[in-house]
């Protein structure tokens, strides 16, 4: 039979897999046929690696995955257990062990990296869509899906594990792509999900409240953003952000390029800026060029996502033309300040679930509201409870009308979550109404639309679902808004 790297009839050879990796102990003969970090996942012939995580130790497993057939056990300390070998760090060693079992696909890549609280999607999304229209074939990974050229995957994580970030690129590598744009989430950088990958651009956008139920402290947050850095050839920052200038300060290495909508210091600029209820004007001024950008998403933050979408693209080579064509002829991104309806009245779409993204939403649409501006919201259960007011008072600032739900309460009390939401709208001042239950509460909300009105529906974004008591169940605002339109004869 054919074999390809090390790979038999089951798997990769033990002493291919761990080629590279310090080990001490006997690595056994054989084949693995599976590297997991999960030993519910453990099966005849897989390789087991222990690490410490939140909640458990893998090494409490490690004899289990011995009994249920597991090739080795890979572990951080010693054991005392048959086929057992030791490294220095277990995660380090999974990242590394993934890459080798599908041949280091990565390597076949030009990798593009997006990290920040805010606007990773969109930005991800725009960078595939240049490359694209310069005739390049992209892979996508990130919040929404993954896309393997044309080619839809179901997301799991913003930043998958290991070995299905692998499985992807090896996929991206057949499907002849040259690239692969992805966000790095604060917690897969955490847990070295990426650990030995380089990236040819590493983008950071910004740095908010965020993921704090995970990080505990902000100095934690921002010190797993920033460790992307040491794996990037090109670092481009957000010289508007506080956080970006820091780490300008605290990195060096890789070539760096810098973006502002405000500072002309900046590397990439963006002036005489036109802001629109359907989209932006502006023009990109970078190294020896200035281009106009007609790009068809609303909001003043829609130009810092364009313009960094552009200069990430500029830093792998697409000519500057290319790059501003590109974002005039984009279709948007979905579930991103997505327009779903622009008649008499407008109604947004977006996934902001933070104090500092509704603030960002808002304060780009306001403008536009010719009538009230109506925001729709709701604070996520078993998630940083103190977004919660935060987000309130971003509602409460622009919004004419809010409209407080649902958004994921899992197994918490959606109740408990309204409470903890609702303090901060009344005492605004601002009139409001509390509808538990999302899909009535969205209904609710385009009912009160009169002609020139703007409706933003905050949180759901691309989701379509809800997470209550533990259980997933289909709500999809994308089609509730287009279900009601039609009933009103407005499809």
């Amino acid at each position: 039979m054919k074999t390809r790297r090390g790979k038999g009839r089951f798997g990769l050879k033990l002493e291919t897999l761990f080629h590279e990796i310090a080990y001490t102990g006997t690595l056994p003969e054989g084949e693995a046929a599976l590297v997991t970090q999960d030993s519910r996942r453990v099966c005849p012939g897989a390789v087991f690696v222990c690490a410490k995580g939140l909640t458990s130790d893998g090494h409490d497993y490690a004899r289990a995955a011995l009994e249920a057939g597991a090739a080795c056990v890979v572990t951080e300390r010693p054991l005392g257990l048959a086929r057992e070998v030791q490294v220095e760090n277990g995660r380090k060693a999974y990242a590394r062990l993934c890459q080798n079992y599908f041949g280091r696909p990565a390597e076949r890549l030009r990798l593009v990296a997006v990290t920040g609280t805010n606007g990773k999607t969109t930005v991800t999304t725009l960078v595939k869509q240049i490359l694209e229209q310069a005739g390049y074939k992209a892979g996508l990974i990130g919040t929404i899906h993954t896309e393997i050229d044309a080619m839809d995957v179901p997301a799991k994580f913003t930043t998958p594990e290991p070995w299905d970030l692998n499985a992807l690129f090896s996929r991206m590598v057949r499907a002849g792509c040259a690239f692969a744009v992805m966000e790095a989430s604060s917690q897969a950088l955490d847990q070295l999900r990426l650990w030995g990958l380089r990236f040819e651009v590493g983008v950071f956008m910004n740095l908010t409240q965020d993921h704090l139920d995970y990080h505990k402290t902000f100095e934690n947050y921002f010190a797993a953003k920033k460790s992307l850095f040491a794996q990037v050839e090109h670092m481009v920052v957000n010289l508007d952000d506080a956080y970006g200038r820091r780490l300008l300060e605290e990195v060096s290495g890789p070539d760096r390029l810098t973006f502002s909508v405000r500072d002309d210091a900046a590397d990439y600029t963006a002036r005489n800026i036109r802001l629109s209820a359907s989209g932006v004007q502006f023009e990109m001024v970078g190294r020896g060029f200035i281009r106009r950008v007609r790009f068809p998403m609303p909001g003043d933050y829609s130009v810092e996502n364009a313009l960094v979408a552009a200069a990430a693209a500029i830093a792998l080579g697409i000519p500057a033309q290319a790059a501003a064509e590109a974002l005039t002829a984009s279709r948007g991104v979905r579930g991103r300040c997505e327009v779903l309806y622009h008649g008499a009245f407008i109604v947004l779409c977006d996934y902001a679930h933070t104090g500092d993204a509704i603030e960002k939403v808002l304060s780009g649409i306001a403008p536009f509201a010719e009538g009230r501006l109506i925001v729709l919201y709701g604070c996520a259960g078993e998630r940083d409870a103190k977004k919660r007011p935060l987000m309130s008072a971003a509602v409460a600032k622009y919004a004419d009308f809010a409209v407080l739900t649902s958004d994921n309460p899992r197994r918490e009390d959606p109740e408990a979550i309204l409470r903890d939401a609702e303090p901060v709208l009344a005492e605004s001042g601002k009139p409001y109404v509390v509808e538990l239950e999302r899909r009535a509460a969205v209904l609710r909300a385009l009912e009160m639309l009169r002609p020139g009105d703007v409706l933003a529906l905050c949180g759901k974004g691309h989701e379509d679902y809800q997470v209550i008591d533990g259980v997933t169940l289909y709500l999809d605002e994308h089609r509730i808004v287009r279900d009601w339109l039609a009933e009103k004869g407005l499809a």
